[in-house]
């Protein structure tokens, strides 16, 4: 009796101490210390930057205080480029730029500055937060980065100082900025403008001094870079929207255990959702505002589908630089969002 008094006892025991083990929190046993440097070229107060923040709450927060990232803004650890490379190296840890930088590493991410490509976010939610948008993310491991998914910066659309810009001949002849890149280019000089390729930092005294007319911006950039002083006129066109992206250095990626890797994949997530609505917030506070400032109007129907047919050429040149396959499924994947309910 005693003897199996003793093995019920023993069961017990050993029962209480295993359900106690699985009970402990991962990150009592297997989440390290860690501090995250996280790269971003602007800074707080626009959507990717206040989102990054958060980021940095929810891992801080899902980890138990022990995995903590801090935000470097405004280009505080290099520009665009050199962060990347610094990453690659395991020097930098983390980062959120434009998607379509990544082009020059992995040419197929030049697709998603397709004109007209997203007709709204809500499909390109799907496409990107989908196997699409997985694959594509995938393709960066071999080039040194993870990406942790796509955040958002929103609808390019145009402004000018000169003239209101409301049909697309309105735009033939115009000085019209542009970042330094051939797609964007040559969008512009299609549509009859004389593109001028110039870094962002340069953008505000151009237009002071008319060395450009205009160019196209999102909302969000217009009010926080505050272009509504040298510009008079914007036109919601929404004709390119721009996907930002969280990466990790895979060298740093590589060092997590299973538990970190989870919480970093779960706070990213969240951020994510999170960053969208307020990259919505932020679009929606910053069109009222330009509108006490200028002149906003919609560009009509009619004038956006003579900018599509004026600029689908386009589509069929870069795939073929950045990968027909890549563009055929995403243009798959876009059309099967845009069918679903």
């Amino acid at each position: 009796m005693k003897l199996d008094h003793f093995r019920k006892r023993f069961t017990s025991l050993l029962s209480v101490a295993l359900l106690s083990a699985l009970a402990l929190p991962a990150a009592a046993a297997e989440i390290q210390d860690r501090n995250f440097k996280v790269a971003i070229a602007v800074n707080a107060g626009t959507a990717h930057y206040d989102g990054g923040v958060k980021f940095c709450e929810l891992l801080d927060k899902k980890s138990g205080g022990k995995m903590k990232a801090k935000m470097y803004g405004g280009g505080a650890l290099g520009k665009d480029t050199a962060v990347v490379s610094s990453m690659q190296g395991g020097i930098i840890d983390m980062a959120i730029m434009n998607a379509n930088l990544l082009t020059g590493l992995v040419k197929d991410y030049g697709v998603l500055d397709f004109p007209f490509a997203f007709a709204n976010e809500k499909i390109a939610y799907k496409v990107l937060d989908g196997e699409w948008g997985t694959n594509l993310s995938n393709k960066l491991q071999d080039k040194g980065l993870v990406g942790l998914g796509f955040w958002e910066m929103g609808y390019l659309n145009y402004h000018s100082g000169k003239k209101p810009i409301n049909k697309v001949e309105d735009i033939a002849g115009l000085k019209m900025r542009v970042t330094e890149t051939p797609l964007q280019i040559d969008f512009q000089n299609v549509l009859g403008a004389n593109a001028v390729p110039l870094p962002f930092v340069e953008v505000y005294t151009a237009l002071e001094q008319h060395t450009v007319d205009g160019g196209n911006q999102t909302l969000i950039n217009l009010e926080k870079s505050k272009f509504y002083e040298v510009q008079k006129f914007v036109t919601i066109t929404n004709h390119m929207y721009n996907p930002q992206i969280l990466l990790i250095s895979k060298k740093v990626y590589d060092r997590l255990s299973a538990d970190e890797k989870k919480v970093l994949g779960e706070a990213a997530a969240e951020a994510r959702d999170y960053q969208r609505q307020l990259s919505q917030k932020y679009g929606a506070e910053a069109l009222a505002f330009l509108k006490t400032k200028m002149t906003v109007s919609v560009m009509p129907p009619e004038e956006i589908a003579k900018m599509k047919e004026k600029t689908k050429p386009l589509i069929d040149k870069y795939s073929k630089q950045y990968g027909e396959q890549t563009a055929r499924e995403m243009f798959a994947e876009i059309d099967k969002a845009s069918k679903a309910r």
